[in-house]
Parts: C-alpha cells; sequence; structure tokens
C-alpha cells in the first residue's frame, strides 16, 4: 500500500490520543501550515501551546499526503520512481538542509529549563523521527529538497562526549539510535516504522533522504568486536596509551611515503608500536569463547587478557589533537603495509598495529584484504536502501579507504539504485577530479572556509572560482562542524547575505546547516575552522551555554526574534533558483563578473526560453556589511550568449526593497547598480 507507514502513523497518533490535556509547546517555525488546532494557543514566547498527536497528526492530513503524485511509491527512493537515470547527478540541482534530528526536533515543550528524555506528560523532548514530520513544512517552504541526515545509527555511550555521545561513534552500523524512537507511538510502532514514516513522508513531499556512513572509524566497543575481534587492534591495557608523536618531526605533517623512514626510525614510535598485542582470540581461542559471553565485554578482556582496543587518533604526523577515546579504525588489511614493512624492526613478530599508514590505507595497502569485513561495510548502504529507499549518502572519510572497497560500497549501492548519490568528504577543490574519476557525484569543498572570510577577498574567491571545478561542491557558509555564520564577523546581515547568496552559486549545490535559519550561533561541534572560544557565543543564563549539539542535550534556538526572515526570503528567492537551476549547475554558461573590489560578487545566467531572445539572470551581491556600494556592471558577453538585447527588466528580488521594474541601464552593454548594506539584488531581462 502507498505510504503504508505513514498512513500507520497518522493512524497510531489518533488512536494513541490521551483525552487528558497537554502542557505541550512548539516553536511557531514549525507551523509553516498554518495550524489551526482547537486546543491551539499562541504565547508570547513565539511557541504554540498545542496538542501533539493533532498537531503532528495534521501535518500528515493537510500537507504529507495531499501531496502525494499519482503513481509514487514513497518507500523507494525517488529516481526509482522515475525512468530517467542521470546515475545520481540530481544531487547537483538539489537543495540540501543538514539535520541532527536529535537536535533539529528538540524542544522544551514543557517549558521547564530541561531536555528530558521523558517528561510529565510521558514525552520526549530531544528529538525523535516523528518530531521531525514537524520541520517538513518549513523546510518545504525554503525550497528544501534534500535532507541531509547526521548519522542515525546506534553509537555507543562507553566513553561518550558530553550528555549523549557522539553519533560518529557507531555501535552497529545497521540499527537505528534507540533515543530517536518517540513515545507517542508506543509499542504500536517500531523505531523502523517510524523511521520509514520520516522517509516516505519526505518522498511525498519531493525530498530526497540522503545518510551519512562512516565505514573508517566506529565506537570503541563496536558490537563487531564480540564476533570479530581480529578486524581490531588491540593494546595491552596497563600501558598509558598516548596519541604518538614522531620527535624527529617537529611540524605536523601529511604522512607522505618520504616521510615514512623518519616515522619508523623513531624512538617514540617504537615504544608506541610495543604497546600493540594480538587480538584475545588468537592468543587464546577457548578463553576468547568464554570471556565473548560477559555482558560488559571489554572489561572481561581487559580483566581476562590485560587488553584493550586502542583509540583512533588523527592522520596527520603530530596533529595536536589527543586520542578519539570514543572510536577506533577497522583493520582493513589482514597483513602489514607493503610500503613500509620493511621499515619494522622484526615484521613476523609484530602485532597488528594502528599508525599512521595503516589508517591511510589508501596509501598504504597490504596484500591480503580483510574481505569478510569488507563485505559488511559495503552491505550497510544496501541495508538502508533496503528497507528504507533512501536516495543518496555521505561517505565519511572515504577518501582514505582502499579503492577496491569504495568501490564495492558504490557498485552494490547503485546495482540496487543506478541514480544514488554520492557525496565526497573531500574539501580540497584541486581533488575534484580524483572523486568524479572514482564515481562520486559531488564534494565537500571549502566554502564553510572561504565564504565566511569576506573582507580577505577568499568570499569572492570561492563564488567565482567553483564554476571551475569538475564536480559541484556544497556552496555553505557553515557545517555541523564549524562556527556558525552568524556568529562570525558580519554577523546576521552577512548570514542572510551568504545564505542567499549560496542558493546561486554556479557549479554549486545550496547547503543549510539546521539552525542556520534562525540566525543560530551556538555551534553543533569544533572539529573545522574553529576554537575553544567558539563555544561561548552564548549568554551564560542560556540554558545550552557551552553545550555542542553533537554531543550535549540541545535544542536550537527557534524563537530568536528574525525566525521567519530566513525562511521567507528561500520561500521567494528558491522558486527563481528552480527557474535556472540547470544553468546555475553548468559551469559552462555561468558568467562571473569582473570586478576589483573583492567585497562585490556576481552571477549571470542564461535560460532558455521558447522565444529567439533568451532570458539572463543577474545575482549582484554586496558583501560588505557596513557601506553601500555603486558598481557598473558589463553585460555584454551574456547580451551575446542569450542573444537578448532588451532594456527593460524586472528586479525579482532584493533583501532592500520590494520588487519593481529594472531601468538602470547606462547603455546596451552596461548597468548600474547600487547595493546597500549587505544587499542582494537578483534582476531578469
Amino acid at each position: 500500500m502507498p505510504a503504508a507507514h505513514v498512513k500507520k502513523l497518522l493512524d497510531t497518533l489518533k488512536r494513541h490520543k490521551p483525552a487528558t490535556p497537554f502542557n505541550y509547546a512548539v516553536p511557531d517555525v514549525w507551523n509553516a501550515f498554518d495550524y489551526d488546532g482547537a486546543e491551539m494557543k499562541r504565547l508570547r514566547s513565539n511557541e504554540l501551546l498545542v496538542n501533539p498527536y493533532d498537531f503532528y497528526a495534521a501535518i500528515i492530513e493537510r500537507v504529507i499526503l495531499p501531496s502525494a503524485k499519482k503513481g509514487l511509491d514513497p518507500s523507494k527512493a525517488l529516481s526509482q520512481n522515475k525512468k530517467r537515470r542521470d546515475g545520481g547527478d540530481w544531487v547537483k540541482k538539489s537543495v540540501m538542509y543538514s539535520t541532527m534530528i536529535r537536535t533539529s526536533s528538540a524542544w522544551d515543550h514543557d517549558r521547564d529549563g530541561d531536555l528530558s528524555l521523558k517528561n510529565l506528560d510521558g514525552l520526549k523532548e530531544t528529538g525523535t523521527f516523528v518530531k521531525m514530520l514537524g520541520m517538513l513544512p518549513t523546510l518545504r517552504k525554503m525550497g528544501i529538497d534534500t535532507l541531509y541526515l547526521l548519522p542515525i545509527s546506534k553509537h555507543s555511550t562507553h566513553i561518550k562526549k558530553g550528555d549523549f555521545g557522539s553519533p560518529y561513534a557507531v555501535q552497529h552500523f545497521t540499527e537505528l539510535d534507540p533515543n530517536l524512537k518517540d513515545p507517542m507511538t508506543g509499542d504500536a510502532m517500531s523505531i523502523d516504522e517510524e523511521f520509514a514514516a520520516l522517509v516516505e513522508s519526505c518522498h511525498l513531499l519531493g525530498i530526497r533522504v540522503v545518510i551519512d556512513i562512516i565505514p573508517r572509524t566506529h565506537a570503541i566497543d563496536n558490537d563487531l568486536i564480540r564476533t570479530n575481534p581480529e578486524w581490531f587492534y588491540w593494546v595491552k591495557a596497563d600501558v598509558p596509551y598516548t596519541t604518538p608523536r614522531v620527535d624527529a618531526l617537529d611540524e605536523t605533517a601529511f604522512p607522505a611515503p618520504e616521510k615514512m623512514p623518519t616515522v619508523f626510525a623513531d624512538a617514540s614510535i617504537k615504544r608506541h608500536l610495543a604497546r600493540f598485542a594480538h587480538d584475545p582470540k588468537t592468543q587464546d581461542a577457548k578463553k576468547w569463547q568464554r570471556v565473548k559471553q560477559r555482558k560488559n565485554l571489554l572489561k572481561a578482556v581487559e580483566e581476562t587478557f590485560n587488553l584493550t582496543v586502542a583509540p583512533a587518533f588523527s592522520d596527520f604526523i603530530n596533529d595536536i589533537q589527543p586520542p578519539w577515546s570514543d572510536v577506533t579504525f577497522f583493520r582493513l588489511f589482514l597483513d602489514h603495509p607493503v610500503a613500509t614493512r620493511n621499515y619494522l624492526d622484526d615484521a613476523e613478530s609484530q602485532p597488528p598495529y594502528m599508525l599512521y599508514d595503516t589508517i591511510k590505507a589508501n596509501l598504504y595497502p597490504g596484500k591480503k584484504p580483510n574481505m569478510p569485513l569488507w563485505r559488511t561495510i559495503a552491505d550497510v548502504i544496501p541495508a538502508f536502501q533496503r528497507r528504507f529507499g533512501i536516495d543518496g549518502a555521505r561517505i565519511d572519510m572515504g577518501h582514505a579507504l582502499p579503492k577496491k572497497l569504495l568501490d564495492m560500497i558504490i557498485e552494490k549501492a547503485r546495482a540496487i539504485n543506478p541514480d544514488f548519490a554520492f557525496i565526497a568528504e573531500e574539501l580540497n577543490p584541486e581533488l575534484a577530479t580524483d572523486a568524479k574519476a572514482k564515481g562520486y557525484n559531488m564534494i565537500i569543498g571549502n566554502g564553510f572556509i572561504m565564504t565566511p572570510r569576506i573582507h580577505t577577498g577568499q568570499a569572492r574567491a570561492f563564488y567565482h572560482g567553483l564554476k571551475e571545478l569538475p564536480l559541484p561542491a556544497f556552496a555553505c557558509s557553515e557545517t555541523h562542524d564549524t562556527p556558525r555564520i552568524a556568529s562570525r564577523e558580519a554577523g546576521d546581515v552577512g548570514a542572510t547575505t551568504l545564505t542567499l547568496l549560496n542558493m546561486f552559486t554556479p557549479n554549486g549545490v545550496p547547503f543549510l546547516n539546521a539552525g542556520q535559519e534562525v540566525y543560530e550561533k551556538q555551534p553543533m561541534n569544533l572539529g573545522l575552522d574553529a576554537s575553544e572560544a567558539d563555544r561561548y557565543h552564548l549568554p551564560e543564563d542560556d540554558p545550552y551555554y557551552r553545550k555542542l549539539a553533537l554531543f550535549d542535550k540541545v535544542a536550537l534556538h527557534y524563537t530568536h526574534p528574525r525566525r521567519w526572515h530566513i525562511p521567507d526570503i528561500l520561500d521567494h528567492v528558491s522558486q527563481i533558483r528552480a527557474r535556472y537551476a540547470t544553468a546555475i549547475m553548468r559551469a559552462a554558461q555561468n558568467v562571473g563578473f569582473d570586478n576589483e573590489n573583492p567585497l562585490f560578487v556576481g552571477f549571470g545566467f542564461v535560460r532558455k526560453t521558447k522565444d529567439t531572445e533568451r532570458n539572463i539572470l543577474l545575482v549582484l551581491a554586496n558583501l560588505n556589511p557596513d557601506y553601500d556600494a555603486q558598481h557598473t556592471i558589463d553585460i555584454s558577453e551574456l547580451r551575446r550568449k542569450a542573444m537578448n538585447h532588451r532594456t527593460h527588466g524586472d528586479l525579482l528580488f532584493s533583501t532592500h526593497e520590494p520588487p519593481r521594474p529594472f531601468t538602470q541601464f547606462l547603455s546596451d552593454t552596461t548597468l548600474d547598480i547600487h547595493l546597500g548594506k549587505g544587499e542582494v539584488k537578483i534582476v531578469e531581462i
């Protein structure tokens, strides 16, 4: 039955609705569908008091199910509902929203100052798959057509960071995070059914679903240890373990082959290698059979064998980061790397070890691939495809995997759906060609580093240079690992300007990080381009002061005074973008404007029409949040490409003034443009 899980969720919410009243508030920015339930009350806090069962049921009845297209099976990937095939390149035209469901759909519903896992009404205040439905109408309003989910698999709390632990410390690849189960459905629906209902809902709204998989690292107490301890690296539990350091090298360095002789000759590395031991099963198979039955397996192994799993660390030599205490690396090869084997003092007696060579398996492969492990890793995405009909995936640190393993992952997914999209976690634009050769459809890129740096000209360089890449990259100003754009130098003005500009970046895929649309200032993590000072963007009396959403109980600041500003802007401009999506994607048709001012960014696009003359779209931006700007724009090349010599146009959108006829033509080939502080103008000729 089409939308079976959505319909079951609707029926469950209606049948489980208690007769007692609720003290349950949701932010009004979740109400992009004009909910008017009988029990609803508007609060001065920019919240709505609602009956949760009625509220989420109304989203299904009034927004999701009426959006169904004839013949669509929402349990399958959207591409599998279409005859046309593009090998996953649909992602190049997408508008993506990144979300960690535990945070994005979290709210202090009873307003007692705490995000309860079970409040007085017995309801969950951290995020769930069911509550994520509350965000879908707003996402659709903003023109979002792809939902990118940070890890949703069961993760470890063995050595947890913060309140919850990291979602990247995956304990079980294909088992969903039990924290995302919603008590509103009780036992009537499993967590798998709830996630299936969310995916179906997205598909009914024309929104694809992309997941994040982590094949390179995993929880220190991953469930696979019990069945396959030989897939892990083990160290002596009574010997202090630290991140290896090469004393002979002063700097942080990429582990290039020419550095390996120095690395292995260093006395500190020899001490590091001496910490490793063979896995407990190899040491004593009979004893292992008894120990593996113990509930607390790692504790039992430590007590019986004096062993523990080695924590992971950065793959850069002498990185200042401490060991990643909650995660470890898989042993992808069953022998030592061929290129570095001879640097070992005694390769035959050296137990499997974790070092810069073994964790950069793409550069330093062995001769014996751990094929049972590889098959397990390559089956993760297909498991989500078969059960939930997901549309794409980002492979965490995929560039560090052996090419044959990466090929297996991509090939198995595309055997099920030839249009499954893959996103490379490649931050270096220069490696986009390599990512394309490996089968990726796009890269992450470095927009989150470049675009916040307005006054240095790096933002302009990013926007005007992206069109030269062989693959698109995210047009983004923040991610879950970086500082928030609203906390950067240009503040809310810059956040608005860049968020809008990202929608039209040539060869860019617009990417919004959850909370960006409400000017969230508190980062989710401090992993990239951040410092400890970025932890302190909130006032001390804020309940989420110092907290990081990747690890802690956090809700986004959805009641921001300008909470509807960016959603309303994107509601308008996403429709303009949709008309020019092909031109934006095809870099050869894009024209960047030459101008010496590093704070001016301009794009020009040509769209085919039924007429001989083609339409021209100009997107012009003043990145300066403090001063107005005046520019003369040469459009002669665009005129030639479009065969368009009209002397009239329309100001379709401006962040500073209403739409109107555009008349600022100095001549047939030049325009006179005034841009206010941080203003973006969109003109169609």
